[in-house]
């Protein structure tokens, strides 16, 4: 320990959670490559070094990828893909092969190249563009460690004897792949946001991460004893005494918590005074299912289907995509399946796709927009829809939809796939559900019109907050305007409800404010139908339903809408629940 006094770094809360122990810090650092020029007679063997280390790379990338496939399932594995698919862009190598040809070394060649790529992926911005960089620095810097036989980050965290928790600048598929997980006790991270690599990984492996700390490597030495928050989104360096016993508590707490939650998984989700609410998942891969039923879930409301087109050489074909929905269909049968249509384009493209440079992704050709334009991709995948549909109670859901028009065209496109299939004799649900994803305020404006075509609506929570306070969500520099409570949200959030309610139409909302306890409270009092969070939160969602009164939840929910202060409408909901659930809000 260094002896320095109790600090707090704060950050984003990316996976819920709370731990205390000893830091391993990984600072930013870089090889450093310095000039050398070759002879002409060196540059035979400068290119087969060249070669050998990327195939060297191809084969450990290979190992990594098998690995994470057995112990973490086939989605996150395909992370790899996309390194060895890095590997394998001719243009690229090219360039490097040229520059060796100049006589500069292979370091210096490789570095030069793959370094200029990943500037220019990272000055775009956007955090997902910006995940894209950090794959390709991982890709540079593997290939650079083969190249010189120094040892890299991921064979550091490999070896680990004690547990620890990992304070780093960033945090690679390729680290967390190869790290000894059972001593990972918590992540802290400089950049990212929610939807990083380190934020889904965290998540997935169930242990507490917060992310965009900025400048947690430099406040936080080797040794250091931390708290890691992931419930508040901090990380105290070094705490007092009483700090460490108050956190030691809620440790205690929350185990106990969390562990009898599990003991009423499949109870119903019912109020005390006999409201229902449906409780369902999301997820962004099939081989999540079994945490689904493991945690109690009402099947899946949001199944984020564009994970099935990242980080592959080719678009997956019809069958493929018919037997990952029937299987999922099948195995949570007879509860439903929400599959959303691929919501790829502006930051979410795959490589045998051209990606447009756009200035701003999250407001570009993306979702259903990419959808109408690329007709041959979108019919593929609800031909593979409609054919799992007889398999259990599938539904379809259009993302992104902004106007009315968007939503007729993928009405048509749908019914020319129903009338091919039945022509070709494939057996289908005549009367598969369909619904659009509420996400933006023009949606929102003109949902009454938007419903007199759609079975139901789901509310996209994430989206609807950053374009309505025009907050990028992933942005951890904007993270304080970034506010679900805030009163143009609920708003919005209540129009939609009330406007769905009238049409005859249900109505549920699968984004984070899903898993946010007070915010599930008032979605309820709204009268929201459905609600649809990551599997681990459902438990702790159905006991807040279980203990409260639909009652109150409405009464507070009505006086949220005439609040303007975000921190009272919270306090207004914790002063009701708190009384009845006090473990919840810890």
């Amino acid at each position: 320990m260094t002896g320095t006094p109790e600090s707090v770094v704060n950050g984003i809360a990316a996976s819920p959670g709370i731990a205390m122990g000893n830091a391993i810090v990984l600072a930013e650092r870089d090889f450093h490559v310095p000039l050398r020029r070759l002879r002409p007679e060196e540059l035979d063997d400068e290119i087969a070094r060249l070669e050998q280390a990327i195939e060297d790379s191809k084969t450990q990338l290979h190992t990594t990828r098998d690995e994470m496939a057995r112990d973490m399932g086939e989605s996150y594995a395909r992370i790899f893909d996309a390194h060895i698919m890095i590997l394998e862009d001719k243009r690229s190598l090219e360039d490097v092969l040229a520059r060796i040809r100049d006589r500069y070394s292979a370091e210096f060649a490789f570095n030069a190249v793959f370094l200029r790529h990943e500037k220019e992926l990272w000055e775009k911005g956007d955090v997902y563009i910006k995940d894209r960089a950090g794959d390709i620095r991982d890709v540079r810097r593997r290939v650079l460690s083969n190249l010189s036989g120094l040892r890299g980050r991921s064979e550091e965290l490999s070896n680990l004897e004690d547990d620890v928790i990992v304070i780093s600048n960033d945090l690679s598929p390729a680290d967390t792949a190869r790290m000894r997980r059972e001593r990972i006790l918590a992540f802290g991270t400089d950049i990212g946001g929610r939807t990083s690599h380190t934020a889904i990984m965290a998540r997935s492996l169930e242990i507490p991460a917060v992310v965009g700390l900025k400048n947690g490597t430099s406040r936080v030495a080797e040794g250091d004893y931390v708290i890691v928050d992931g419930n508040r989104g901090k990380v105290v360096v070094n705490p007092l005494p009483e700090t460490r016993e108050k956190y030691g508590l809620e440790i205690e707490r929350y185990a106990s918590f969390t562990t009898g939650l599990l003991r009423f998984k499949d109870l119903p989700a019912v109020t005390v005074d006999g409201h229902s609410v449906m409780l369902s998942a999301n997820i962004e891969s099939h081989e999540e299912v079994g945490s689904v039923i493991e945690h109690g879930a009402r099947g899946i409301g949001l199944y984020r289907t564009e994970f099935i087109y990242i980080g592959r050489e080719g678009l997956p074909g019809e069958e493929e995509q018919y037997e990952i929905y029937r299987s999922v269909a099948s195995r949570v049968k007879p509860d439903p399946v929400i599959i959303r249509t691929m919501d790829l384009g502006g930051d979410k493209f795959v490589s045998p796709l051209e990606s447009p440079k756009e200035i701003n992704p999250y407001l570009g050709w993306r979702g259903i927009r990419f959808c109408l334009a690329r007709k041959d991709i979108f019919k593929t995948q609800l031909r593979a829809i409609l054919r799992a549909s007889t398999d259990g109670d599938v539904k379809i859901m259009y993302p992104m939809i902004s106007g009315l028009d968007e939503l007729l065209e993928a009405n048509a496109v749908l019914a020319e796939v129903r009338e091919e299939l039945k022509h070709e004799g494939h057996r289908i649900n005549e009367n598969c559900e369909i619904g659009i994803m509420v996400e933006t305020p023009a949606a929102v404006v003109i949902a009454r019109e938007l419903a007199r075509h759609v079975d139901f609506f789901s509310i996209g929570s994430n989206d609807l907050i950053q374009y309505t306070l025009a907050a990028d969500r992933g942005n951890e520099k904007v993270a304080y305007l970034y506010e679900p409570l805030h009163p143009a949200v609920l708003r919005l959030i209540m129009q939609t409800i009330q406007v769905a309610k009238e049409s005859g139409i249900w109505v549920g909302l699968c984004g984070e404010m899903s898993s946010d306890v007070v915010c599930a409270f008032l979605l309820m009092g709204m009268g929201i139908d459905e609600l649809s969070a990551s599997p681990y939160v459902v438990p702790e969602i159905k006991e807040m339903v279980r203990t409260s009164y639909m009652s109150e939840a409405k009464e507070i929910a009505e006086k949220a809408l005439t609040v303007f202060d975000p921190a009272e409408v919270r306090r207004m909901v914790l002063d009701c629940i708190g009384k009845e659930f006090p473990d919840m809000l810890l």
